[in-house]
């Protein structure tokens, strides 16, 4: 890399964490995530306004690979914060509600976004129709646990049976979606002449529970002071790199070694240990890592071009995900007989895409199950979904109170769920809702 490639790079990092920064306060005054914000700005820079103009000024294309690889490290540290907070015992906490909803505002989304592929297909599907149709139902099955705690953090509903829920909600829904995911990376070939390798994926991911998790169980055990010492960070990034380049070897994608060694860190014993460990993570990836992703997201979409066709394309992949998202979820709450209210706000919480809708489309884009003009629609989705989530909220269940208590959503108790609590939110939704801001 020479002197102006490093020049660039430098002041085009400036540039990005600057943007990011004032775009994602910006976006926050309007009561929406800072992702939204962010993600504009890279619309706003990329092909769509002035043919790149500026983007080409700001981002010349020899630094761009750079970008793109910064990029894919902030996404690996995303993926393992998810894992990290992922928790198994909400889950089990939940009942039925939780799992009926789940599966039910994947099934329905999933079955209409196959069918709605089947209608793009002479306009905007890829050469492989089979993974086409399976990552476009992914794509509309998606919610994004991130940015769901962050409405309900900001909203005091974390501690609320609705709260409650709706995280256990789309906890399942993460894990079905990240299998449904790399059920159809592996069966569309997308590893080449190296297909053979995704028969060790599963030995791999034995390895890592029964082997691995074990004996990191039991080194946290010994410790005696729980401290985040350095050599302690150097060895849970380097079990974090060595965990996504895996499973990018055997034919996956790196962000699932990423998610699976943020589940096996061990969840007892060491809470100091995992608390610092996500908050130095989270500052770098949020304000540095996530916001070159976003700018490299952006710089994708073009929709320049977009004509009569592609704004009805565009309507109907609205319809498709947030109809068939909103039914699963509240048909599903309404059979568990969750009040009317309160079935059409867990309904909407469950329509949040946000950054994990981003992350699925640039697998898609980059293994060839998307075209680069429905890459650029899915990502308008992506922005519009998350967008509405939170006035949604707000015009179905009123205006969170400024009293610093959780918001009394008028929810009976589910059987099975955990009571409601009056002290502030903590743990996995507070500090995944911090990621996500």
């Amino acid at each position: 890399m020479d002197t102006h490639q490093t020049t660039s790079l430098l002041f085009g990092l400036a540039a990005i964490v600057l943007l990011a920064r004032v775009l994602g306060m910006l976006a926050r005054r309007l009561n929406q995530p800072a992702v939204i914000g962010e993600v504009l700005a890279g619309i706003a820079l990329g092909p769509t306004l002035f043919h790149g103009a500026i983007s080409d000024a700001l981002f010349p294309a020899d630094i761009r690979p750079l970008l793109s690889a910064l990029a894919a490290v902030g996404v690996v540290v995303f993926m393992f914060l998810v894992g990290l907070e992922w928790d198994a015992g909400m889950i089990r906490g939940s009942g039925s509600l939780a799992a009926s909803v789940s599966f039910s505002s994947i099934l329905l989304p999933f079955g209409l976004g196959a069918a709605l592929a089947l209608y793009l297909m002479d306009d905007y599907g890829t050469d492989d129709r089979t993974a086409f149709m399976l990552f476009m139902g992914i794509a509309m099955s998606i919610t994004a646990f991130p940015v769901l705690a962050r409405i309900l953090t900001d909203r005091g509903m974390t501690r609320t049976p609705l709260g409650v829920v709706a995280l256990a909600c789309a906890s399942i829904d993460d894990v079905l979606a990240w299998s449904l995911l790399a059920a159809v990376v592996a069966i569309s070939g997308s590893a080449g002449p190296e297909q053979w390798r995704l028969l060790l994926a599963v030995p791999y991911l034995l390895g890592m529970f029964f082997v691995v998790r074990p004996l990191l169980q039991r080194y946290a055990a010994r410790r005696p002071s729980h401290q985040l010492t350095p050599t302690v960070f150097a060895s849970v990034l380097v079990g974090l790199l060595v965990s996504a380049a895996v499973t990018e070897w055997v034919g996956l994608h790196y962000i699932f070694g990423a998610f699976l060694f943020g589940v096996i860190l061990p969840r007892t014993g060491n809470e100091r240990v995992r608390h610092a460990v996500q908050e130095r993570l989270s500052h770098l990836s949020g304000t540095l890592l996530l916001p070159v992703f976003f700018l490299v997201a952006g710089l994708k979409v073009d929709l320049s071009g977009l004509d009569t066709g592609g704004l009805g394309a565009l309507g109907l992949i609205l319809l498709v995900a947030v109809g068939g998202k909103f039914t699963g979820a509240f048909t599903a709450a309404r059979l568990n007989r969750m009040p009317l209210r309160q079935s059409a706000a867990l309904a909407t919480l469950m329509n949040t895409r946000g950054l994990t809708e981003l992350i699925v489309l640039n697998v898609g884009l980059q293994l060839g199950f998307l075209s680069r003009d429905l890459y650029s629609l899915m990502v308008v989705m992506a922005v519009v979904t998350t967008a509405m989530a939170g006035p949604l909220l707000s015009w179905i269940m009123g205006r969170p109170q400024d009293t610093g208590h959780p918001q009394d959503t008028g929810l009976p108790h589910p059987a099975g769920l955990p009571e409601p609590s009056s002290q502030p939110a903590s743990g996995t939704a507070a500090n995944t809702a911090r990621t996500a801001a």
